[in-house]
């Protein structure tokens, strides 16, 4: 159980900083995504990503 909370909070955690990277339109692509240069996004990636630290710390502490 460890091992896979790990691994879904990693996969979280860089999905989330994406859609950050994303609706600050520092990573573009695709160039036809509803997200880029989207604000709303910035947060919602921010949130996810904290998310997936959460989960990475709390499979570190098992």
């Amino acid at each position: 159980m460890q091992t896979g909370l790990l691994i879904l909070g990693v996969v979280v955690l860089l999905s989330g900083l994406v859609w950050a990277a994303q609706g600050s339109g520092h990573f573009p692509y695709p160039a036809s995504s509803f997200m880029v240069d989207n604000s709303r996004w910035i947060y919602i990636g921010l949130a996810t990503a904290a998310a997936g630290a959460v989960a990475i710390v709390a499979a570190l502490k098992l």
